[in-house]
């Protein structure tokens, strides 16, 4: 520690004030001139800078000119704040009138998030007596909610999951306990009736279905994992099973999440192993048992560059979080503990922004945290924090935000009675597009084929810009094609003798039978479009109406 001082300059006329007007040095500490600087007291001396400093300025005499004080720089004295464009990540709920009111949110004890979200719709699992049923809002239909409002019922058992389809907008499926896990067509516009036919049924469980999850790049690729510890891939477009991986769990499955490219999944069991599986050679890659020491349920999904981020307990049953690398999985790559809440931590990724946001069933807040290549790599940024617990949580895709606002993530935060949209958003002084917050994101585009994924191709997202704000396609129907067995040649042998008259007789009473079959058929096709057309007109009424 030295004293630095000014070179003195001959007074002014006038009285000098009690400082001159001598340049300080970048982070020194400036002292009146003549002041006796005093000796650190025994119990500071070889302490901290700070409280080295306390203490000479507490001391100091308020007269005199200005001397300066400088000290030999410390590793604490060049420590400085970690660069990064989302420190100032906040988020806020939208207005009241801009929410969803009395909606009942189901009461189901299941560990999913009860809410799935897209660029035109919100679908939230709700309580329906006999039998399971979701709810389907257009985004723009705020407010409170009809108690009339056309559910999508079907299943015969309560819903546990729901899940959006990333390549049609319009398509959803749902899982439940009765089994079955099925797809729905949703119509752009309001329908007057309950949904309660399904476009396809998948059936292949022998116990409840609490997991869908589509494939990210593949079309019309559904993962479903059931009670029965299977984990079954379908081909919607046909209604077949493609896949069953059978006897690599031993007990119930957490939870289930593809790779940025969809050639491996990563799953969570009761069993407290977490297993990266390759689904087309149904062979486990990699796993670790007890990754989190405690008994309570674990989550895992994928970051963009292969590392795996987990959630779990520890045996003082206080919340973990973990980042894992494949090349050493035994050794996590950072672990930390974050508080005692019973609550299960849902981990939302953006993959855009490499940012990681857990919401706990039963909190009243949203963590968020940045995962980086530098030490210690998980680096926490800020907590949303409210005053209502959350029953569930739904995640907007990154091409369903609006960057006009600088908005880089949007929550849907279901409450007993309500939802209610949370906005996080970068602030940012220009109203231009921010290129650094909005890289080009997937979009709703499939880059392979069910077929040409399951014989052994791989491919990224395709991927948009976001530049001009995304337009949500129209309505795009699900087609679903299913193999008639019928369309099989017969098997050969000899065929039996029939006489003359009687094939004559039986081709014409065949083609009679035909013609009706295809006059029918038009008549219902006729009238099915006259009820949508009605339909639609009926809702563009009741909407200007009310």
């Amino acid at each position: 520690m030295e004293c630095w001082c000014p070179t003195p300059t001959p007074a002014p006329t006038a009285a000098p004030g009690p400082f001159c007007g001598a340049r300080t040095a970048p982070g020194s500490i400036s002292i009146p001139r003549h002041h006796h600087i005093p000796t650190l007291p025994p119990n500071l001396d070889g302490g901290s800078l700070a409280a080295q400093d306390l203490w000479v300025l507490r001391s100091l005499c308020p007269t005199g000119g200005l001397h300066v004080l400088t000290c030999a720089p410390t590793a604490m004295s060049r420590r400085v704040v970690r660069q990064s464009k989302f420190r100032h990540v906040f988020g806020q709920p939208v207005k009241a009138d801009q929410m969803y009111e009395d909606i009942r949110v189901s009461k189901v004890t299941w560990d999913s998030s009860f809410c799935a979200v897209n660029p035109k719709f919100l679908a939230i699992i709700v309580e329906s007596g006999g039998g399971g049923a979701f709810m389907v809002l257009p985004l723009s239909k705020t407010g409170r909610v009809d108690k009339n409002h056309p559910l999508v019922t079907g299943h015969t058992a309560p819903v546990l999951d729901i899940d959006w389809c990333p390549h049609n907008d319009n398509v959803i499926a749902s899982a439940s306990e009765d089994t079955t896990v099925m797809v729905w067509q949703i119509p752009d516009y309001v329908p007057v009736r309950s949904i309660t036919e399904p476009v396809v049924t998948l059936e292949g469980h022998s116990k409840r279905v609490g997991i869908i999850c589509w494939h990210p790049t593949a079309r019309n690729v559904l993962l479903s994992a059931g009670c029965d510890n299977l984990v079954i891939l379908w081909n919607v477009g046909t209604g077949e099973m493609l896949l069953a991986l059978e006897d690599m769990h031993t007990d119930l499955i957490y939870n289930v999440g593809w790779n940025r490219n969809g050639s491996l999944l990563v799953t969570t069991c009761k069993d407290k192993k977490v297993r990266v599986i390759d689904p087309r050679k149904q062979t486990v890659v990699a796993e670790i048992t007890k990754p989190h020491d405690g008994a309570r349920p674990i989550r895992a999904i994928f970051m963009a560059d292969g590392k795996i981020f987990t959630t779990g307990f520890s045996k003082m049953s206080e919340r973990q979080l973990g980042l894992w690398d494949l090349k050493n999985f035994e050794e996590p790559i950072a672990l930390q503990e974050m508080d005692t809440s019973n609550g299960v931590l849902l981990p939302f990724y953006d993959a855009d922004s490499s940012i990681v946001y857990l919401c706990g069933k039963g909190d009243s807040s949203i963590r968020y945290f940045e995962i980086t290549d530098e030490a210690p790599y998980v680096h926490y940024l800020n907590t949303y924090s409210s005053k209502e617990p959350q029953r569930g949580m739904g995640f907007m895709p990154k091409r369903g935000l609006d960057v006009s606002k600088c908005e880089i993530a949007r929550f849907f935060k279901l409450h007993e009675r309500k939802c209610e949209p949370i906005v996080m958003t970068v602030p940012r002084k220009s109203d231009l597009f921010q290129d650094d917050l909005y890289p080009d994101t997937p979009g709703p585009e499939p880059a392979l084929e069910a077929d040409e994924w399951l014989s052994g191709k791989d491919a990224e997202p395709i991927l948009i810009s976001l530049r001009d704000g995304y337009v949500p396609v129209k309505n795009r129907e699900l087609k679903v094609v299913k193999k008639n067995i019928l369309d099989s040649k017969p098997p050969p042998g000899p065929r039996r003798s029939h006489s003359t008259s009687n094939a004559d007789i039986s081709t014409t009473a065949l083609d009679e039978v035909l013609e009706e079959i295809r006059v029918l058929k038009e008549t219902v096709q006729a009238q099915e479009k006259r009820i949508s057309a009605l339909e639609h007109k009926l809702c563009q009424f009741t909407n200007g109406t009310d």
